[in-house]
């Protein structure tokens, strides 16, 4: 364990923060996660400049005209929000730090999902006015999926309305975790200055203009009771989880060593979570955060990490971070970068070099790996190879996120990470030919790098629909097919898939006869139409004696099926339908399959409009999940859409309400939930079933087909 130095550098000689330490204890792998606006992008800005991998400390909303480095996208700029996960290093008391900065916006969760996938440990970015929010119930819930253990960094105390023990204890009650304090601070809002070291009991302050002059010294005496109190929690929080500190605890004998011990075996095993505190926007609390890190959170030999043997029917395998060993490493991240596709790598096992052969398990494609590079946000540094631990990236190697590559010796696969369901779509439309061509690159790309974008056809209306995670997540992405593709698009809400049905039973007897010299046609059939829900279609013969010759029955279902695929209301498709053939009559001559077939649509045309036809609308599942304060709001909402309340469920101070609701009443439906929410809700959202439209909606509907009609006959 490194001797506690709270303020200590990179060492002379090794302050480019380039340089890597190969052993593999001195490596961490984290992410940097929270709710948007809690200042996860500020505080990697101030973690590079404290570790000297840059040199100023920019805004994130770029007023200098700068932004903040981890923020390379113009966009992300402009709108002062992380919209891609990005990467860096840097060197911190000897130990090389990958982090990855991840975005705020529940749209952008998959972002978050893949690196947490990666990655050996996180910070959970609080902000001390707003605690614990939405996204971050999210964010913990993601990390609980891997397993991945955290600290907390309550940020923003210098904020009017701060208050990080308020923020604690929300860390117990709303995401049950065992929070526990390793720092108290020195004065709240704008009187904030510093905080109170509760291992060490020593105040720490961050003097010079950008609070790099650590200074350590007594604690205030209006503080040292609390100070007390604080450790003593700390001490009895750690005791439940270690005997030795139990006796070390009644034998007055702790000392610093042995709770850094303790703590770091209690956070691997995600019995604690340390809560630290600061501003990373006033300077102050970053470099015991650093420390922290090194501490307490796992390097990648203290990671159980697990592969499947895709040999012997996917037999768990676990990988060991070993570099002598076969190589496996994982793509989780792709981009279009200046020189090709760039693949963003974790390294479980084993070691890869510049050149060095490497197989595609998923493909069984063997690539040679060309350019492998560090990334520093959008800058990169050439490496001659990685090992175990590392997360780099490599150039000109075609594969999909989520692939496992090998050096061939084995043929293992990475477990797949969590790709949550689109929820909002739009129908795009290029304005012209140019456009249509950068729209399909375009399009092709970002399905590529990004597995929450859809895109996909409307097989009714032919229109290109894209579907992802929200309002905010497409607008994005069109913004982005106008400035990198120069693809000018129109967009409207997707066409609903309504659906025609019939609600009564109605017979039909149809000749179809036609002379027009030569061998003529003729076809008779007889018979009924009734509605069914058995299934979308049924076709029941029931004709005897011959009185259609059983050659022209399957023509006579032919002709039948075609009538479905518009209905004489809005030319929706038909179904629910049950058509029961009784008789007919046939001539040794004219009688053909076509005749036949015509013979079916004839009486289709005859019979639908005696069956009372009514249009159903495709209801949706949705299920809303937010804190119990706003269900009746959400309630509300659902009531609004002409929606039906399945079910609520409450525990632990939030409730899922689950309703069926149509879904032409769903589109901005999550910019209108997370307004009525104060944006603490999530929801998601499938196909339920179809259900008759209401008259008033349903004549609407009708009358609006026969304009188009109209129009489109002029």
């Amino acid at each position: 364990m490194l001797p506690y130095c709270p303020h200590q550098r990179v060492p002379s000689g090794r302050d480019d923060g380039v340089t890597v330490s190969t052993e593999l204890s001195r490596v961490r792998n984290i992410g940097i996660s929270a709710h948007i606006d809690s200042g996860k992008t500020t505080l990697t800005e101030r973690i590079l400049f404290y570790t000297k991998r840059i040199h100023a400390i920019h805004d994130v909303k770029g007023k200098d005209g700068v932004g903040a480095k981890m923020d390379s996208m113009e966009l992300e700029r402009e709108r002062g929000i992380t919209i891609q996960s990005a990467a860096t290093h840097c060197l911190w008391a000897d130990h090389h730090i990958n982090i990855i900065d991840t975005p705020g916006h529940v749209d952008f969760t998959v972002e978050v999902e893949r690196a947490l996938r990666v990655l050996d440990g996180a910070i959970l970015v609080l902000c001390a006015v707003g605690g614990v929010q939405s996204q971050s119930l999210t964010v913990d819930r993601q990390m609980r999926r891997y397993g991945v253990p955290r600290l907390a960094f309550v940020n923003k105390c210098d904020r009017a309305g701060a208050n990080p023990l308020r923020v604690r204890d929300q860390l117990r009650e709303k995401l049950n975790l065992n929070p526990v304090l390793l720092e108290l601070p020195i004065g709240l809002e704008d009187a904030f200055e510093g905080v109170v070291d509760l291992i060490g009991m020593k105040a720490i302050r961050f003097e010079g203009p950008s609070g790099d002059q650590v200074v350590e010294g007594p604690i205030p005496a209006n503080m040292q009771v609390e100070a007390a109190q604080a450790r003593e929690q700390l001490l009895d929080a750690l005791s439940m989880f270690s005997d030795e500190l139990t006796e070390a605890i009644l034998e007055e004998r702790v000392t610093q060593e042995l709770i850094h011990r303790e703590l770091r075996s209690a956070t691997l095993k995600l019995q604690v979570a340390p809560v630290l505190m600061g501003s990373a926007f006033k300077n102050k609390g970053i470099q015991p955060l650093l420390d922290a890190v090194n501490r307490y959170l796992p390097a990648p030999p203290d990671v159980e990490n697990i592969a499947v043997d895709l040999d012997h029917e996917e037999q768990q395998t676990p990988l060991a971070s070993d570099a002598d060993k076969p190589l496996v490493m994982l793509a989780f991240k792709l981009e279009d970068g200046r020189y090709g596709q760039l693949s963003y790598v974790r390294v479980y096992q084993g070691r890869v070099a510049r050149g060095s052969e490497i197989t595609n398990t998923r493909t069984g494609k063997h690539h040679k790996a060309g350019r492998l590079v560090r990334m520093h946000a959008d800058e990169m540094e050439e490496i001659e190879g990685a090992q175990a631990g590392d997360i780099v990236a490599m150039f000109g190697i075609d594969c999909n996120s989520g692939d496992t590559f090998t050096d061939g010796s084995v043929n293992v696969a990475m477990t797949s990470m969590f790709v949550p369901e689109p929820v909002i779509s739009l129908t795009v439309t290029p304005k012209d030919s140019k456009a249509q061509n950068n729209l399909s690159k375009a399009l092709r790309r970002f399905t590529k790098e990004d597995p929450t974008f859809r895109v996909g056809a409307d097989p009714e209306s032919g229109e290109t629909i894209i579907s992802g995670m929200g309002e905010l997540h497409l607008d994005v992405y069109l913004e982005r097919m106008r400035r990198e593709y120069a693809a000018e698009v129109v967009t409207s809400p997707p066409r609903v898939a309504y659906r025609e049905t019939i609600t009564r039973r109605a017979g039909f007897n149809y000749t179809h006869k036609k002379q027009t010299g030569g061998a003529g046609q003729y076809g008779k059939v007889g018979g009924f139409i009734e509605p069914t829900t058995e299934a979308p279609f049924q076709f029941v013969d029931e004709v005897v004696g011959g009185a259609i010759p059983r050659e022209f029955i399957p023509a006579v279902e032919k002709g039948f099926v075609s009538m479905l695929a518009k209905g004489a209301l809005i030319g929706a498709p038909v179904t629910g339908v049950r058509v029961t053939v009784d008789d007919g009559a046939s001539h040794p001559v004219d009688s053909s399959d076509i005749a036949f077939q015509e013979a079916a649509r004839g009486a289709w045309r005859e019979a639908y409009p005696k069956t009372a036809p009514r249009i159903l609308e495709p209801f949706m599942n949705v299920a809303v999940e937010g804190p119990s304060v706003f269900q009746g709001g959400i309630v509300a909402l659902f009531m609004q859409r002409r929606g039906i309340v399945i079910g609520v469920t409450e525990g632990d101070g939030f409730s899922r309400v689950q309703a069926e609701v149509p879904l032409s009443e769903m589109f901005g439906f999550s910019t209108v939930l997370r307004s009525a929410t104060q944006g603490k809700a999530e929801f998601t959202m499938e196909f339920a079933r179809y259900a008759l439209l209401p008259d008033a909606l349903a004549e609407e509907l009708v009358k609006k087909a026969r304009e188009a009609k109209i129009k489109k006959a002029k």
